[in-house]
């Protein structure tokens, strides 16, 4: 009986570390999205901004109206969104315009590429705007200007409100 409490007592605590210890490292997913998809963004807008006219050419095949506007606006989309992704600041509105353009890049530019689901899941564009949709509903997460300059201060009738403002007055 003692031997089974004992294990009993072993798993629960391996358990409970574990749970820790991967609530300590939550902040690592969104920060590994956010920074692959900003450099990701800023690379190819990057590139789109330094060559508008062929970029403009490839929308006109693609019957996309007025190309040339559209080009430049996809283009400083992908730069500036990339670059807000990066570091984490107003993620959630810079998602939504980059899932746009990923949506449309599927289907015009991609359309002929998909047959079914399996054809869909495959597509890097698909995985892109997945993730911007995680990013645009979840946010930044903990490791980004987002949670630094946004976060919900606690209130002073909440316990950690009234906690700091113990320690406030204290010190």
């Amino acid at each position: 009986m003692e031997i089974i409490v004992t294990l009993n007592t072993l798993f629960e605590t391996a358990r409970l570390r574990a749970a820790l210890m991967l609530k300590k490292s939550d902040w690592f997913a969104p920060l590994l999205s956010r920074v692959t998809l900003g450099v990701l963004f800023m690379s190819t807008g990057w590139g789109k901004v330094h060559s508008l006219d062929k970029v403009s050419a490839f929308f006109a095949e693609l019957h996309i109206p007025a190309p040339a506007f559209q080009a430049t606006m996809v283009s400083y989309v992908e730069l500036i969104g990339g670059a807000l992704l990066l570091v984490g600041l107003l993620a959630r509105v810079a998602a939504v315009p980059l899932l746009v353009s990923m949506a449309v890049a599927i289907l015009t530019a991609k359309r002929d590429e998909v047959g079914g689901m399996a054809d869909l899941f495959g597509l890097v564009e698909w995985t892109y705007l997945v993730l911007l949709a995680w990013v645009a509903l979840a946010g930044a997460g903990r490791a980004s200007l987002d949670h630094l300059l946004f976060r919900a201060k606690p209130s002073k009738s909440s316990p950690v409100g009234q906690e700091r403002t113990l320690k406030a007055q204290a010190a």
